[in-house]
């Protein structure tokens, strides 16, 4: 079964966040052959949200959610189960100062 995996933290990652990166957590799941896709994002400040309101279009800098976490990378993972998945989440460098959060995909 596939999962994302939304890998959120407060704020801005500290220069030893950033250093530290993954720290070999995608590699061995690419090794496994449980990594199906994933990659970090650019800084909240730099989102665009999208609405469509009265049938036009409304642009906003920024992100939507009013939330001391924002969502700074994601990952997708093909694996047994929650139990697996909560496991690989656990394992993620970021789940010690942030937050990872585990959805089943559709379909």
């Amino acid at each position: 079964m596939r999962y994302l995996l939304m890998i959120a933290g407060e704020g801005e990652p500290t220069e030893e966040q950033m250093a530290v990166g993954c720290g070999g957590w995608s590699d061995d799941l690419l090794a496994r052959g449980v990594l199906v896709s994933g990659g970090g994002l650019h800084p909240p400040a730099s989102a665009t949200t999208v609405r469509v309101r009265g049938g036009g279009v409304q642009l906003s800098d920024g992100p939507f959610a009013e939330s001391k976490e924002q969502i700074g990378g994601y990952a997708m993972i093909d694996c047994a189960d929650l139990d697996e998945a909560v496991d690989i989440a656990s394992r993620h460098p970021a789940a010690a100062y942030g937050a990872i959060e585990v959805r089943p995909m559709l379909g």
